[in-house]
This record gives structure tokens, sequence and C-alpha cells, in this order.
């Protein structure tokens, strides 16, 4: 069976979210650790090995607390620093780095629940007008508000973690 592109459907921008919307999109980006959590508990190390595509569950565990930590950061930059021009990342190659092929998920969980924490505290603590900040990502050549790249990050935590779900119905766990 084909694990399909988009388990979480394919992200459609929310460039001018509501407040009632992005109230939405932050309590589903503070549900994520536990939701991670409980989708990889008493998985085996042969199942977390268990590839989704191009990675496995192990791996994709590692990408999230990768990913939103750069997140955070973009947030405090565009909340510090006037249009700041983000660092991109190969993620494909962060993915690729023995720690992220071989490592204990454990230390992950504990960052992704750390980061989420700040993340979402300094989220619920902004105003209308610091969500319409924003940031340059340069290898996209767009500029993102903070009240889409909630969102988008929203959607990137559904995204992996129906990534997880597919390969636990998949394969019957």
């Amino acid at each position: 069976m084909t694990p399909p592109q988009y388990p979480a459907d394919e992200y459609v921008p929310e460039p001018n979210p509501t407040p009632q919307r992005r109230d939405e999109l932050i309590a589903e980006i503070e549900a994520l650790p536990a939701k991670v959590r409980q989708l990889v508990a008493g998985l085996t190390a042969a199942q977390l090995d268990t590839k989704f595509r191009n990675w496995t569950v192990r791996q994709i565990v590692h990408h999230l607390p990768d990913s939103h930590v750069n997140a955070y950061v973009r947030f405090k930059l565009a909340l510090t620093e006037d249009r700041p021009t983000i660092r991109p990342y190969d993620e494909t190659r962060w993915s690729e780095l023995q720690l992220n092929r071989t490592a204990d998920v454990g230390p992950s969980l504990r960052l992704l629940e750390a980061v989420h924490e700040m993340w979402v505290a300094t989220m619920r603590a902004m105003t209308d007008a610091e969500f319409e900040r924003a940031y340059v990502h340069p290898e996209y050549k767009t500029v993102f508000t903070l009240a889409e790249a909630v969102g988008l990050y929203a959607h990137h935590g559904r995204h992996h973690a129906g990534q997880i779900e597919w390969v636990k119905r998949a394969n019957g766990w």
C-alpha cells in the first residue's frame, strides 16, 4: 500500500485567520507533543524504524522538534526585528544525521514538549498587531506573517502526526 502524499490533506494557507481561528490553531500546536507521545508509546525499535515514504517514524519524531525549534526562533526574530530574513535549514540532511536515524525518541519528545510550552506561551501573549509582524523566507522568496505561520505549523504537526498514524494503521499496530 502506497502512503498518501498528504495524510492530513494538502496545506491551504490561512493568511488572515480570525483571533478565534488563531486560538484553535494555537491549541492544536499545544496538543501536538502529547499526541505524538501517545502515537509512539510502546512502539518497538523495529516499528520506529518503519518508513513512511522516505523517513522512518523515528526520523519523523526527531524532525518535529528540529522544525519547531526553528519555528519558535522565527517567531522571536519576527517579534524583535523588522521583517528578518530567516535562515533556512536542510531538513532532509538533518533527518539523515546518525542521531536522527538511530537515537531514542525520548529526548526529542521532551524537547518538543518544552519548545511547544514556550512557543504557545509566546503566541498567547501576542497582540493582534504582533501577529501581523512577518519574516522573510529566502528559500521560498515569501513573506510569512506570524498569523499565517501559526496555520502553517499547526498543519505541519497534523501532517507528521498523520504520517505516523498511517504507518500504524497500515501495519495493524
